[in-house]
């Protein structure tokens, strides 16, 4: 399923944890976990929201996209990113946490 594949791409991807962790709008860290998940897709069709700000639209950043308006959504405890690639009908959610320098810290100092 392309929607599965894709939802597990963007919540496993570390470079989107951190940037979510770093509430840094980076919206091309989301371009890059979809073409990792390996679907095939037309990007012009392509359509990125975060929460209801549109980013991506027709495959193009969106003409009234604001960076400062997106920086402040993603200072939210809960951020969402919906993505249509326009290939189905077909939803799929996945949910994630971000990689904080703490839980970062945690794992990288101790031996098991």
């Amino acid at each position: 399923m392309i929607s599965k594949k894709i939802a597990f791409s963007i919540a496993n991807s570390p470079l989107v944890k951190t940037a979510i962790a770093g509430e840094d709008p980076n919206w091309g860290r989301i371009v890059m976990a979809i073409g990792k998940a390996g679907i095939v897709f037309n990007i012009e069709n392509l359509s990125i929201k975060f929460g209801n700000l549109m980013i991506i639209q027709n495959g193009k950043l969106n003409i009234n996209y604001n960076e400062s308006e997106t920086s402040d959504y993603m200072k939210n405890d809960n951020i969402e990113i919906h993505v249509d690639v326009s290939t189905g009908s077909k939803n799929f959610t996945a949910y994630t946490m971000d990689l904080t320098k703490k839980y970062i810290e945690i794992n990288a100092d101790y031996r098991s």
